[in-house]
């Protein structure tokens, strides 16, 4: 995945550590990163970057070379991402909450030089047989490694195609895979970002997700891109999201399936009052409608309808802006900008309006693979279209309709049923707080849908009322053979707050 010819003729030289250095002369008093009550301006953060850069060069670091980080959200998790952007190294953003083996996996699939890891995730790596050369303890080694620095930018040469981090995919069908994403395409990120939302420099982002993920690590440096501020936050604190509400200028605030709820809760409990809130949350599909509502009216902002993936960014499908205060009646997607949607059948052929076709897409703000896994690529980028695995059916007026993952369907009699279908009836239904339709065998169909359902109030609907409700709605065959009441908390996540179906597969379905 390296670029073998940073630095011929032809290539275009461009860096994301550039446009901060920009900034740092335009704007060099202007906060660039917050965390609690640290702020670094644009002209501090500027040197503390050559800093890091220079260092980093010193241990041994050149183009090409991976730094790792496993960490919470912190400023030093920001400054490495822009420090390995001006020497064209790569940061691989491991995933804190992987297992051993699946850690031990994403560290030796990209064979870092450095890693650089936090006091509360240093004992994770005491069973994991890493074999990287140098590990240095972010509490401990980070500041004096910043403070024995040059400050000078070093002289280094990075193309627009060069890998800048690698940002590891949830792995449900194997072991985590290692999307690589460029200076180009994260730049293209932030012209979609700036495009799609009106931000400017006066807008602040607040980075609570992960910064392993792509929700945090995109719009951080997309932020920084645009000359607006970052506000840092370890992990979800609904009052602290509500404190950034009243004393912010946010564009996007980030709202995730499964956090929703706290939201609401909080922002009731402190009577917030929303200083400037442009748009709001994100896979409206997986969110009950009530709660749409609910949350958009509390902070007098619509809803992001969102459709995006860590390997294109929030592109390709998020468009859609579902109106404030309302109980969405259609979750139809919109193409964004920067971006080019076909939907094909399995030879690759386009369908016509009302069938169902996988989603492929191309544009600037795609990735540039998978690290180290060409027969993948070869697959999933065939013909010149990324191929996303996501089916969807476009209607005459040109909006997408989600309709389910291409590779979890279940197999009925003959009959394809997509899950996310039956979902989305559940999640209409008022007593239901959440829910996930999976697959169980069947001596007779072959493969059944099952649903497991989260209740508001534990003594709102019976699953017989439930049932009913579904067979209102949907066909004989699709209607789920069996409810399981469980509770909100115990539904299992993906670090975007989707509910895996493999693990509630592996975890209750054995029980039955």
């Amino acid at each position: 995945m390296e670029n073998e010819h940073a630095g011929t003729g032809g290539v275009f030289h461009f860096s994301i550590g550039d446009l901060l250095a920009k900034h740092a002369v335009i704007r060099p008093e202007a906060p660039a990163l917050q965390m609690g009550e640290r702020c670094v301006d644009y002209r501090g953060l500027d040197r503390r970057v050559n800093r890091l850069a220079n260092a980093l060069r010193s241990l041994g670091v050149r183009h090409g070379d991976r730094v790792a980080i496993l960490s919470e959200n912190c400023i030093a998790y920001i400054e490495l991402e822009l420090a390995a952007a001006r020497l064209g190294a790569v940061v691989p953003c491991l995933n804190w909450r992987l297992t051993a083996p699946e850690l031990r996996h994403s560290i030796r699939l990209t064979s870092p030089r450095v890693l650089l890891v936090s006091e509360r995730f240093e004992p994770a790596l005491g069973g994991v047989d890493h074999r990287v050369p140098l590990t240095l303890q972010i509490e401990r080694d980070y500041e004096a490694l910043l403070a024995g620095a040059d400050e000078t930018p070093p002289d280094a040469l990075v193309a627009a195609e060069d890998p800048l981090v690698i940002l590891y995919t949830s792995g449900t069908t194997g072991l985590p895979k290692g999307a690589v994403i460029s200076h180009r395409a994260m730049a293209a990120r932030a012209m979609c970002f700036a495009a799609d939302f009106q931000v400017d420099a006066g807008h602040t982002y607040v980075a609570w997700s992960p910064l392993f993920h792509m929700a945090a690590t995109d719009f951080s440096l997309a932020t920084l891109q645009i000359g607006g501020k970052v506000l840092l936050h370890d992990g979800l604190d609904a009052d602290r999201l509500c404190q950034a509400l009243e004393e912010e200028r946010i564009a996007w605030l980030i709202a995730m399936p499964g956090m929703v709820d706290v939201l609401i809760d909080a922002l009731r409990r402190n009577r917030t009052r929303v200083r400037s809130c442009g748009v709001v949350g994100a896979m409206a599909d997986l969110v009950p409608r009530q709660q749409i509502a609910e949350l958009t009216a509390l902070l007098g902002a619509p809803y992001l309808n969102s459709f995006g993936s860590t390997e294109t960014g929030l592109a390709p499908a998020s468009g859609a802006l579902l109106p404030a205060g309302e109980l969405p009646a259609c979750l139809a997607k919109r193409e964004s900008s920067f971006c080019s949607i076909r939907l094909v059948d399995d030879q690759d052929r386009e369908v016509p309006d009302g069938m169902p076709g996988e989603i492929a897409v191309r544009g600037p703000t795609l990735f540039s693979g998978y690290w180290q896994a060409p027969e993948t690529n070869a697959v999933d980028f065939r013909g010149g279209w990324f191929h996303m695995g996501d089916v969807f059916v476009r209607q005459p007026d040109g909006s997408l309709v989600f309709v389910d993952r291409a590779k979890y369907l279940i197999k009925s009699g003959g009959e394809n049923i997509y899950p996310a279908e039956i979902e989305r009836v559940l999640l209409a239904h008022a007593d239901i707080a959440d829910a996930a339709v999976v697959r169980r065998k069947d001596e007779r169909w072959g493969e059944v849908p099952v649903a497991f359902i989260a209740l508001k109030d534990a003594a709102a609907a019976a699953p017989a009322d439930i049932a009913a409700h579904c067979r209102e709605q949907l066909a004989g065959y699709k209607v789920p053979k069996d409810f399981r009441i469980v509770e909100l908390a115990a539904f299992p996540r993906s670090s975007t707050g989707k509910i895996q179906r493999h693990e509630i597969e592996r975890l209750w379905l054995p029980l039955t």
